[in-house]
């Protein structure tokens, strides 16, 4: 799988766009649904800290902050940014889209790329394990062993059902729901001992969606499957190599990881599963 993922990344010539014409503002020009506007398509709602108060607009969270930086580095600024919302299945789906490009934590698989186009990867987020005080009481671990004892529960849509098998293995079949509101509310309500998140999601269900929530541990990220996350495009879309120019210079400058900082700097201090 990262073979593949390696390939589709190099195939979208990442080289050729960074030193060239994106960065004199021209890349993008006639290749928007409308002209002379970016538009750009979130969750409905979208959650913190990805978003901040449902309000991207404002910049304040991580994947709006990264959006309006990669719209700026291609000319695109204040009232030529227009935000539109969609449900996460349905930006994926086969055929025409009402955005020029989707940001809500889609992760990069070779199943996906076979009807829409990714950007490279603007982070790699590492998934961890969200439980309830309850378990921790009975002695849930952050080591492999413990967590095959658990009953767990996915979102469908997810690379989550792979990744705990890949992962985890449990003992016990797991769960599926349609959404993650659904999984966390058979978390509450004890169907399921353990769900699986990106870590920044699971600080916050952890915190504010459950009155007893603990992040019992993360997966380190890297090895053959990182789950890495990329700008969703209608299949063929010439503008993804500019957003491609526009995030390889973010990552040289340094501006992806300050961005990283200051939104998910939280994110620190969770176990590390063994």
């Amino acid at each position: 799988m990262k073979d593949l993922m390696k390939a589709g990344i190099a195939a979208l010539g990442l080289g050729a766009v960074a030193s060239g014409a994106w960065a004199a503002g021209d890349c993008a020009a006639g290749k928007t649904l409308t002209d002379g506007v970016l538009t750009i398509a979130t969750g409905n709602p979208a959650y913190f800290p990805w978003v901040i108060d449902d309000a991207p607009e404002t910049g304040k969270g991580f994947e709006a902050a990264v959006a309006l930086e990669i719209a700026r580095r291609m000319g695109f600024e204040g009232d030529a940014v227009k935000w539109v919302r969609t449900s996460f299945d349905e930006a994926i789906q086969p055929g025409a889209k009402n955005f020029d490009f989707n940001i809500q934590q889609y992760s990069i698989t070779p199943e996906r790329d076979e009807f829409i186009d990714f950007s490279a990867p603007y982070y790699t987020a590492a998934q961890s394990v969200v439980v309830r005080q309850p378990a921790v009481d009975a002695g849930a671990e952050p080591t492999v062993e413990s967590l095959k004892t658990l009953k767990w529960g996915a979102v469908e849509s997810t690379t989550a059902p792979g990744l705990i098998q890949e992962l985890i293995s449990p003992d016990a079949s797991m769960l599926l729901y349609n959404d993650v509101a659904d999984s966390v509310e058979a978390l509450k309500a004890g169907q399921v001992d353990a769900i699986m998140l990106d870590l920044p999601s699971a600080l916050f269900t952890a915190a504010v969606l459950l009155d007893d929530g603990v992040v019992l541990g993360q997966f380190e990220t890297g090895g053959d499957s990182p789950d890495e996350l990329g700008l969703v495009f209608e299949e063929g879309n010439p503008l993804r190599d500019c957003a491609n120019g526009a995030i390889e210079s973010m990552r040289e400058d340094g501006t992806l990881a300050r961005i990283e900082a200051e939104w998910l700097q939280d994110a620190t201090g969770v176990p590390v599963i063994k």
